[in-house]
């Protein structure tokens, strides 16, 4: 069975309801596509964590090496790092019980995102959550 993305009704419910995202390879670099989503994702009123090794902050929040590092609970974990490393942060989030996944554009690993599913972790893949935030939620949180 192929993989399928949650309906957009459940993706807006999560978008409700997310406070604390922990942005996987998030660089510091403005013109790269996730520092803008993340400086979006500020914006609309989220609390953004980078993970990213040997930076110390983006969007003047402190940085941490990986998932393990980071201090207390995320919602969500929304990766921007290449197909190949999402067995590793599924296996990260798997460990500390995070809620939610969301593989970007382009990130598609089917295997590692049914295997978050199957532990009980709610699995967006292959679609931009500033889009999907814009698309179902109009600039404005509930």
């Amino acid at each position: 069975m192929a993989f399928r993305n949650p309906p957009p009704e459940q993706i807006r419910a999560l978008l409700q309801r997310v406070r604390r995202i922990a942005v996987v390879g998030l660089s510091p670099n403005p013109a790269r596509p996730s520092y803008g989503v993340a400086r979006s994702l500020q914006q609309f009123g989220y609390q953004i964590v980078p993970v990213r090794p040997a930076v110390d902050e983006v969007l003047g929040e402190k940085a941490y090496p990986d998932l393990r590092s980071v201090p207390g609970p995320v919602d969500l974990v929304d990766v921007f790092r290449a197909p190949e490393h999402v067995d590793g942060i599924v296996d990260d989030c798997i460990a500390l019980h995070v809620p939610a996944l969301w593989l970007q554009e382009g990130v598609v690993n089917a295997p590692a995102a049914e295997r978050a599913r199957q532990a009980g972790i709610m699995v967006v893949m292959d679609r931009c959550i500033y889009k999907d935030y814009r698309a179902l939620l109009s600039g404005a949180r509930a």
